[in-house]
Order: C-alpha cells, then structure tokens, then sequence
C-alpha cells in the first residue's frame, strides 16, 4: 500500500504550498491568510517510481477546546493517526515559537517517524537561523523552500527511506493466483459492511447503524461459481467490543489505499441520500485510478417511484464523467438484485484485463480514419498509421502517426467509443496515448 505522509504545523507556515509541489498540483487553497485550511485534504505524490499519499492539515493548536480551532485540531490529530510518516513545517523566518514546541510534543507522543522541515530557507542551508530548531529534538531539521521546490528532493528521500516500493507497471496479465481484489467503496453509512454480510451469509464485518463503524480496511477471502475474490470493506472494521467513538467518522486514506490496490471498485450509492459531493469525489479518485468500477444504488427499496426519477437525474448530472460504468439497483438487505451486480463486476474485470492484438487496433484506427478524418492542425493533418495495447487496467491504447499533437480530445472521444464497442468494454476507463514519429530531417540545418 501507499505509504500516508501527514503535514502539520501551526498556521501559515506553507503546508498547503508544500502539498502542492509535493503532489505536482494547485489542489489546496494557498494565500497569505494564517488559517485557510480547516479540512484534512489528501493528494497523490510521486518520486521516481515512489508513490505516496500526502494530507495537508490546518493550523495546528493541540490544546485548544472551543470553535473552529478545536474542529481543525481534531481533524490534524485524525491526519496524524492516519499517517506513516509526518512532516512537521516550520517557518525559518519567525523562528522557534512556543506553539512549534506545544506540536513537537504532541507529536512525541503520537510515537510517529517525524521530520522538521523548516521552511522559507532559500539560499539559507548553512545560516545559523537553523541551529534553533533542534532544540524541538527531532533529528537534523531539513531547510526547504516549498515556494522554489528547493530542498523537497531531499526530504521526502529521507521520508520514504524505509518503505518498499513495487518496481514497473500495473499487473499485465490479471490478477495473481486468478484471485479478484474487489474494493466496495462509498461514503459512511451507505451499507458497505451489510453488502458483504450478505454476500458472505454470516456476520463477518460489524454493522451498525451508525456511520462511521469501520476504521481500517479489511479484506475478507470469498469464493463464488469457482472465481476467488478478496472483498475490501474500503472503510475497514473494527472488531465487536472495540466499538468506540472514533475522532473522525470516515478514514478517507484506507479508501484510497483500498481503491488503488483495487482490480475492481464497487461503488456504493445510497438510493435514500441522493448523489453526495463525497460520491462524486470518491468517484473522481477511482478515475484517477485508472480502476474498473461498478456503480451500485443501494437501498433502492426505500424510496418510491419519483425519488428513482430524481436520483437517476443527479447520476446522470454529478457523475457525467462515469458514463462507462453500469449502475445496478440493489438492497443489500433484502439481497435484492444482487445476481446481475456478479455480473457486472466480472465483466468490469474482464473488461480492464482485456488484450487486444496490433493488427485488430491498426484497423479499427484506420477504419475509424476513413469515416472521419481528424481535423487539420495548422499546415498538417494528423495522420494515425498503427496503434498497439500499451497496457491493462486501465486498457492503454498507443497511436503512432505524424503530428498527431494536433488530435484533439474530441477525436480520442471519438477513437475510443469504436475501440470500446469492437471489444464490448465496459465498466473500465480507457485511456489512449498519441505518438508522433520524429522527422529525421527536424535536427539538420
């Protein structure tokens, strides 16, 4: 699984800026305004061939009891709890504050891997401005400057030292040893942990009702009609006598994690709350994934025939992007309609494991050519000439040609839907790269 990395510090010290150059992105809000952030917020981060999770936290206060304050606290703790690592920013310019040694003890306590990142340190790495913080006594304080991108290079090969990394590419050829990891994901409360009870025909994951039940994900083995899978309660669960109120009701990392080590992702709506921002971003990240995915309606018992209508409507409107993912309506309950939710699921996962040969994509790219021609960009017109499987789950088909950086994102649209319809493609993103070849003459004069 990805490694968790937390950044914490008191407000305005540059977490959000940090995030950003770590995760390659302008996700979090950054300005010169102490106190922006209140929410955890999660990205994907990349070194080398490393991935990484990293959540960006508010101001940090420890022992502050009232407001908003005591809300961004709580959330920083939940982070902190989450994470295999934190990244504990301070501000060179304002030097050591009693605040920065209120959180240093914290997080001696929290018993995490922690390292000082002292930030706003351009073209400081040898000022003695440093010497100060390690009186926190927390190893050798790393100078960086989050705006520049000076010095991260270092920190995180510090951070993710003691973690392995898989080396190469998704799996090519399925899942190992013929077993389906199958991540159930959505929101608190939408009967994840009751949809593999039933499955399972005992009480294996604790329900209750009461979101926020799991914690951790959990992965229960099952087999069905000969096909082994391992079942992802992406919310994860704890055990019958530790139910205890959690800091915070829904653990977002062990979701991500569940759903990148995913071969497919079920997704479970509920019919009774309509289609939640929660939804649409859970959805979101799947598709970043690049992961097979199965929508399922649940608790589509409890609502009567103009709920259905409205629900199907915000489908359609707040998971546009998902077009190519079948929807089910199920009870989980009532073990309603879940036969043809099997279904779906495996053809999702033969779909994202599907091979598909070069002479097959060479003629359907040039079938589709002959019925329309791409646009013409500036003097040329792209010219596609063979196209080949560049990868699986998600299916990556690679185009090779000339000038095809002038094919639009319109004409992909356009590719995809006849490669999708040939090999009957469904419940997987697909993705299709273009490959210009170089002209030998570019270089000469």
């Amino acid at each position: 699984m990805k490694p968790v990395i937390a950044l914490v510090g008191r407000p305005n010290v540059g977490k959000s800026t940090l995030f950003n150059r770590m995760t390659k992105s302008r996700d979090a809000i950054v300005a010169d305004f102490a106190g922006l952030t209140r929410d955890r917020h999660y990205g994907d981060g990349r070194l080398g061939n490393r991935e990484f999770i990293v959540i960006d936290t508010g101001g940090f206060e420890p022992d502050s009891t009232t407001g908003i304050v005591k809300e961004m606290a709580k959330q920083t703790r939940q982070a902190v709890a989450e994470a295999d690592a934190v990244i504990f920013v301070v501000d060179v310019r304002l030097g050591l504050s009693a605040h920065d040694s209120d959180i240093a003890r914290y997080l001696r306590q929290a018993n995490k891997r922690v390292f000082v990142a002292v930030n706003k340190a351009e073209g400081m790495t040898e000022s003695p401005l440093l010497a100060e913080f390690h009186e926190l006594g927390m190893g050798e304080p790393h100078p960086i400057s989050a705006a520049h991108g000076q010095g991260i290079r270092s920190l995180l090969d510090a951070v993710l030292e003691p973690f392995e990394f898989e080396e190469g590419d998704e799996i090519a050829d399925g899942a190992p040893d013929g077993v389906i990891r199958l991540a159930v994901a959505g929101r608190p409360n939408v009967g994840k942990s009751t949809l593999i009870n039933t499955w399972l025909g005992e009480e294996r994951l604790v329900a209750f009702d009461m979101p926020g039940t799991t914690r951790d994900a959990i992965s229960v083995d099952f087999e069905r009609n000969g096909q082994k899978f391992q079942l992802i309660d992406t919310a994860g669960l704890r055990r019958k006598g530790k139910v205890f109120e959690a800091i915070e009701k829904f653990s977002v990392v062990k979701t991500l994690q569940a759903i990148a080590d995913a071969n497919v992702v079920l997704l479970l709506l509920d019919a009774t709350q309509g289609v939640s921002d929660q939804d649409a971003h859970i959805a979101g990240y799947i598709l970043e994934s690049g992961r097979a995915v199965v929508l399922a309606v649940n608790k589509w018992d409890a609502i009567d025939s103009y709920q259905r209508e409205q629900l199907q409507r915000s489908i359609e409107q707040r998971l546009a992007f998902m077009k190519f993912a079948p929807i089910h309506n199920i009870s989980a309950l009532k073990r309603q309609g879940l036969g043809p939710l099997w279904g779906a699921l495996a053809d999702a996962y033969s779909s994202a494991y599907k091979k598909m040969t070069t002479p097959v994509l060479t003629r359907l790219i040039q079938e589709a050519v002959e019925h329309q021609t791409p646009k013409r960009s500036g003097h040329f017109r792209p010219k596609l000439r063979y196209a080949h499987q560049g990868g699986m789950n998600p299916p990556l088909v690679i185009v090779h040609g000339n000038s095809l950086e002038g094919v639009t994102e319109v004409y992909k649209r356009y590719l995809e839907g006849r490669i999708r319809a040939h090999y009957k493609l469904v419940g997987t993103p697909m993705r299709i790269e273009m490959r210009s070849s170089k002209n030998p003459f570019d270089d000469k004069d």
